[in-house]
């Protein structure tokens, strides 16, 4: 059941929002923050039953005989499962499970499984972004129709929200450092666990989390991100390549994007790259816009903040991110291996996207479930245009404690119709993701696309 949380019940009529609501929060209620409430406005105390700890600063320490660089080992190896969700008693957890874990349990029954384990909040950031966020409470604001944001820089912009939009642009600014370099892969899996791994290197470069970052500075020169994508197996799109530039104000400037070809030895301007495109080498299991869980402009859809609920999600899941799994271990037909998982209850803010009347998407509803102590979107359920449940998305967390930064080590999207699914982030058997990285701004740029691509 979801609760409609205190500090939300009287923002409730901005759930739809609509161009000049308020969105900066009282002085009164930003000093919540650090005290009742974590820095980044999570719930501090623990739930009622104890179930769900209290938060207590998360990691702020690397587990003993860690150097950056290596996958990161679990900090609580000796913690034991409680119990197993299956499809034989998930209807006792119903109401701490989404419509679409549910369809997991029905879909497959005889091997989805769910290993619970204690409740660890683990979810952390540096001082730096939970100063920047206590700044952001009493300034952020929703550019007109909520199509960008201004006044915040580093930190979460509404850690107290207001409505659905302000919750989807937490999840879309939470701090993952302020670049990083990852090299892995994703794998499309059929019904019967055949699949072919897709490598790609990636270059993320986030101008909004940067140490000099300001509103002003980032309204003026209006981009939040750089994103940088290279194939590099199998050797037939070897070399094809994406440049992404995500925008502050997408009403002034929408997302741009440019794509290179091998075959063409060309970088061209790619527009459609957005909303519901499908994702690239996905075999089309997902969307453009479901990457990270949802990324790029809200503007296609009504947002609604429905309040917070107790769920069980996938958190701490050091089994899967381990060095050196072999991905047939990880993938199995239907899902993931389920003995590599960790799911633990965590309390959730729920949001609903509803299409808008006039503009088109393969999503008529989306339900995302985030995380209330690092804003990343745990679940995500996804209903076709007939209103029937589609597709399912989950985020397996983890820690990446040298930043740090709570984040997915492998999101794995499913498709209940063809009965297939998507796994992206398998980087086992590849280098760790490097968050040291200074990569310069031409280094995002088409003529940087080009050369990458060639190489």
């Amino acid at each position: 059941m979801i609760r409609k949380v205190g500090i939300i019940a009287a923002a409730m009529s901005l759930a739809l929002y609509g161009a000049g609501a308020a969105a900066k929060v009282s002085e009164s209620e930003a000093n919540k923050l650090g005290n009742e409430l974590t820095p980044l406005g999570a719930e501090k105390a623990a739930n009622a039953d104890g179930s769900i700890p209290a938060w207590t600063g998360g990691i702020t320490e690397v587990p003993a005989g860690f150097e950056v660089g290596d996958h990161h080992p679990d900090p609580y190896p000796d913690d034991k499962m409680q119990f197993e969700i299956t499809a034989d008693n998930y209807k006792e957890y119903a109401d701490m499970l989404s419509e679409g874990q549910k369809a997991l349990f029905e879909a497959y029954p005889d091997t989805f499984r769910m290993p619970v384990y204690p409740t660890r909040r683990s979810a952390s950031n540096p001082q730096k972004v939970y100063d920047a966020t206590r700044t952001n409470a009493t300034r952020a604001e929703l550019l007109d129709g909520g199509n960008g944001i201004k006044g915040a820089a580093v930190g979460i912009p509404f850690p107290i929200p207001q409505n659905g939009l302000e919750a989807i642009w937490n999840h879309i600014l939470r701090y993952r450092g302020e670049a990083v370099e990852r090299n892995g892969g994703q794998a499309a899996v059929t019904s019967s666990g055949d699949y072919n791994v897709i490598g790609f290197d990636e270059q993320l470069k986030i101008k909004y989390a940067s140490e000099d970052a300001t509103p002003e500075s980032l309204l003026e020169n209006n981009i939040l991100f750089m994103f940088k994508q290279k194939v590099t197996e199998p050797a037939r799109l070897a070399g094809t390549a994406l440049l992404v530039h995500e925008t502050v104000d997408q009403v002034k400037e929408p997302r741009k994007a440019w794509t290179y070809n091998t075959g063409q030895r060309r970088v061209r301007l790619a527009p459609n790259i957005a909303y519901d495109t499908p994702g690239t080498a996905a075999d089309g299991l997902r969307t453009t816009d479901d990457f990270d869980m949802f990324n790029g402009s809200p503007n296609r859809y009504n947002w609604e903040l429905k309040g917070k609920k107790e769920m069980f999600v996938a958190y701490n899941n050091y089994a899967l991110h381990a060095e050196n799994v072999e991905y047939d271990e990880i993938l199995k037909p239907h899902h993931i291996n389920p003995d590599l998982t960790r799911w633990e209850k965590h309390r959730v803010w729920v949001v609903e996207a509803t299409l808008k009347e006039g503009f088109r998407h393969i999503y008529q509803k989306r339900v995302f479930f985030i995380d209330e102590d690092s804003w990343q979107i745990q679940v995500a359920d996804m209903y076709d245009n007939r209103g029937e449940l589609y597709r399912v998305g989950v985020a397996y967390g983890v820690n990446y404690y040298e930043v740090p930064t709570q984040w997915s080590t492998l999101d794995v999207y499913h498709d209940l119709n063809s009965r297939r699914y998507l796994a992206i982030g398998l980087d086992n058997q590849q280098p760790m993701y490097d968050f040291t990285i200074e990569p310069r701004d031409v280094e995002f740029t088409p003529q940087a696309l080009r050369r990458e691509g060639m190489r």
